[in-house]
């Protein structure tokens, strides 16, 4: 994932939960639980989450696989 702890953040794009899932065609569940279980870093924002779109990217492309 991106380390963003340390950079500069005013560029950076953050997306609801609801955007993720439509983003990656998954329920806002799925989501909840890549968060939850931290493989997909997400910011808490009173009783929300948001979710910075480069992490996203990441996460699909460290996700691709060959099959067959």
């Amino acid at each position: 994932m991106a380390d963003h702890t340390s950079g500069d953040l005013s560029d950076s794009t953050f997306l609801t939960v609801a955007e993720v899932a439509a983003t990656m065609r998954v329920s806002k569940m799925t989501v909840y639980r890549l968060v939850h279980n931290g493989d997909l870093p997400a910011v808490r924002v009173g009783r929300s989450f948001r979710v910075l779109e480069d992490d996203v990217n990441d996460y699909l492309r460290k996700s691709f696989y060959n099959a067959g």
